[in-house]
């Protein structure tokens, strides 16, 4: 196979008129918003982007999840400027549009929910995740929320208070909102066990929060911010029938795992289970603000009049982006594409495991993959310095990516799934140089 050369660098990176916005952007810009990646974009097309110096780089980041159809997909760009040339603005509950409409038909027909299913759209993911317990307590008519250890579902109160990160997203923060609860999520690297945390779960009802108080357990099929932490079937199949048990909604978090990314259109899909509720944003739009809620139509029917919305909620220019999404997924073959891209990453991961013992596990589903960097094999001791230190030798190189997990020693893939095999396959050679340099 020919070599192709995605990656150009022609300055150090960071470069100078990068550094000379960064240093403009600490004048101005609240401290918080810190920056991961020092290179500045002026423009992205499929899974590069070019920096204001000049720096073409592949991007695993993918807008943190949001670009799976690549950066600038020419059937989004004309299906955002059309829209925009007509209107951009009415609120759907005010003066109704049919990109909302004709958007919800092709959602609710993708799920896997049997019966009548309804949706409901806003503008990000944390939006979603604060609505869907709107319609899980609706529906319930009870008040308690239970997420798990490692979780991440968004910043705003409530989603803040079921994500599970202490530093940088909690600490300092709070007071958090009342009755939420935390249960361990199992995993096959670090633990628990399927039926240890299954039983943490049912003792939950026994010792902090009776069941019939539970309107909803919210759960990623596999953790993101966590680091990609798949969830083994028997735990996600014990969560379903302690919810059917129980009377309680499951609401499964999608905005990291839909739109293809695990090699099937939706994260659940690779399961034997069965949502109530699903949260869907990030690649829904290729990166423009949007988010929804899609699920059984007697919960979603089940709040007041008006009591679900908001100005800027189902953007009619975003939905035209996610009308063209869902063409670009159907007419790319974007879903099986990811297969296809997630079997090539995790064999080079497979074989990086075998020539370092830093990297202690290899995981994910489809094209949802990350390596968990360690100490010690055996006592798994976190290296966060080792990622961190891998994720700047490859930017350096031409490669941007993400680090994740609860220590931070985590480096997962995001790369839009519209990548070429010349530039996958440049890009983990960078990758493993970018190990090389950093473990010997």
């Amino acid at each position: 196979m020919a070599t192709t050369k995605a990656i150009e660098l022609r300055t150090a990176v960071p470069g100078p008129r990068s550094k000379e916005i960064l240093d403009r952007k600490d004048r101005v810009i609240a401290d918080p918003l810190s920056i991961f990646l020092p290179v500045v974009i002026e423009r992205g097309e499929g899974a590069t982007l070019t920096d204001v110096d000049g720096n073409t780089f592949i991007d695993f980041t993918g807008g943190v999840g949001c670009l799976n159809v690549g950066h600038a997909h020419p059937r989004v760009v004309d299906a955002v400027q059309e829209q925009a040339a007509k209107f951009l603005h009415t609120d759907f509950t005010i003066v109704p549009y049919e990109t909302y409409v004709t958007l919800a038909e092709r959602l609710v027909a993708t799920v896997p929910i049997s019966g009548p299913v309804k949706a409901a759209f806003f503008n990000a993911g944390t939006e979603a995740v604060e609505n869907a317990i709107k319609f899980a307590r609706a529906y319930t008519k009870r008040p308690a929320v239970i997420a798990f250890e490692g979780g991440f579902h968004g910043r705003t109160l409530l989603s803040l208070t079921l994500t599970s990160k202490t530093h940088p997203y909690k600490a300092g923060l709070g007071p958090f909102a009342p009755e939420v609860y935390r249960v361990p999520f199992a995993q096959d690297y670090r633990g628990p066990s399927a039926s240890v945390a299954l039983a943490a779960l049912e003792r939950v009802f026994v010792t902090t929060v009776a069941a019939e108080n539970v309107a909803a357990i919210v759960i990623e099929p596999v953790q993101g911010e966590g680091g990609f932490v798949v969830a083994p079937p028997e735990f996600l199949e014990g969560v379903r029938r302690i919810c059917d048990d129980n009377g309680i909604v499951l609401v499964v978090d999608e905005v990291q795992t839909g739109y293809g990314r695990t090699g099937k259109m939706w994260g659940i899909e690779n399961y034997d289970v069965e949502p109530d509720l699903m949260t869907i944003a990030k690649s829904i739009a290729a990166g423009l603000p949007l988010s929804g809620v899609v699920g059984k139509a007697e919960i979603m029917d089940a709040p007041g009049d008006s009591a679900i919305g908001g100005t800027y909620v189902g953007n009619p220019v975003a939905q035209a982006a996610a009308l063209a999404v869902l063409d670009v997924f159907e007419e790319e073959g974007l879903v099986e594409r990811a297969g296809q891209i997630g079997e090539t990453i995790r064999s080079r991961m497979h074989g990086w495991q075998q020539r370092w013992d830093a990297i202690g596990d290899v995981r994910g589903l489809g094209a949802m993959l990350a390596i968990e960097l360690v100490h010690d094999r055996g006592t798994k001791d976190p290296a966060p310095e080792l990622a961190a230190a891998v994720v700047e030798a490859a930017s350096a190189r031409g490669l941007l990516l993400l680090k994740s997990g609860i220590y931070s020693n985590c480096i997962r893939v995001l790369v839009p799934l519209v990548i070429s095999e010349g530039e996958l396959d440049e890009a983990l050679g960078v990758w493993e140089d970018a190990l090389g340099s950093v473990l010997g």
